[in-house]
């Protein structure tokens, strides 16, 4: 692991992790120029309609979860699921991180774009969510119809019996296994924090991980990584959730890789808005009929204040 200097003393990592949303692409930004870029415009265009909302990361910086593509944010290379099953210590390393950082992502809570949502649907203008964090925050806010594209952190299955157990459970065994880590490492608040609950620490050698406890199988999170397949069952219901709507909203994704871009294309295709909520350039500001450069919190918030109940 290298670490460089920041001007502010404080290191900066290049780490591995493995965040489904980081798919390796050879997209590179290209500013697409838009010509509505304001609330105003998004509450023209979506006044009246149904729409569903697709979030990424970006919705959950205001709890305190990086981005993962943020203009700050440290270099990243994505853990292929090849990686993972067929190497000990990648899977070592992995668990030592994650065992720190998973409880970060557990303790934080929704923020006002999560909530702004909820309304959202309460009024019956949003038709449900299309999610690609694995945070569970739209859960947490009161959200009903939402779905997890990539999975949720608080549950592992085994890759041999099938077998899925809760997050919390795993960690008391890691804990028994690995008495003392957690205080070795630090208060996690200390700990640099990748969104799929990683983190960065010194030295994951020692650590031990936990195999299935019913078939002594290679346990694994049950999010999506890069080498898999999101499950056909969850696609299906995707596309059937854009469909079911006149609109889509995306708020906080860049759109950089395909899984995400596909509902956004989809939507274009059969001729409904979509109206994009995103700090900086994403893959699918053309076509965006809004693209509003903003953090998601605000503008949402804004939607809630003054989009009009439907008819």
């Amino acid at each position: 692991m290298e670490h460089t200097s920041g001007a502010a003393g404080r290191r900066r990592h290049t780490l591995v992790s493995v965040f489904p949303q980081a798919r390796p692409t050879t997209w590179e930004p290209q500013r697409v120029e838009v010509a509505r870029t304001t609330v105003d415009d998004a509450v023209d265009v979506l006044s009246g309609l149904r729409f569903t909302a697709l979030t990424g990361a970006g919705i959950s910086t205001d709890s305190g979860i990086p981005d993962y593509r943020g203009p700050d944010s440290p270099p990243r290379n994505p853990m292929t699921y090849q990686q993972f099953v067929g190497d000990e210590e990648f899977r070592r390393h992995y668990w030592a991180r994650n065992h720190v950082g998973w409880q970060h992502v557990d303790r934080t809570a929704p923020n006002a774009g999560h909530r702004a949502l909820v309304e959202l649907e309460e009024r019956a203008l949003l038709t449900g969510i299309i999610t690609q964090n694995v945070d569970l925050l739209h859960e947490d806010a009161g959200s009903r119809n939402v779905i997890d594209l990539h999975g949720r952190y608080d549950r592992v299955i085994c890759l041999t019996c099938g077998r899925v157990i809760s997050r919390t459970h795993l960690a008391e065994r890691l804990t028994e296994l690995n008495p003392g880590f957690l205080e070795s490492v630090g208060d996690v608040a200390d700990v640099e924090i990748a969104p799929d609950a990683d983190a960065v620490i010194e030295s994951t050698a020692h650590f031990k991980p936990a195999p299935c406890e019913f078939c002594g199988g290679v346990l694994k999170p049950e999010i999506v990584y890069f080498g898999e397949n999101v499950p056909r069952e969850r696609v299906d219901r995707a596309f059937a959730l854009v469909d079911s709507a006149d609109a889509l909203l995306v708020a906080g994704s860049s759109l950089t890789v395909m899984s995400g871009l596909r509902f956004v294309r989809h939507a274009a295709e059969a001729g409904k808005p979509v109206v994009i909520v995103n700090r900086g350039i994403t893959r699918g500001d053309k076509y965006a009929t809004v693209k509003i450069d903003s953090g998601t919190s605000d503008v949402l918030t804004e939607l809630v204040r003054r989009l009009p109940p439907r008819a």
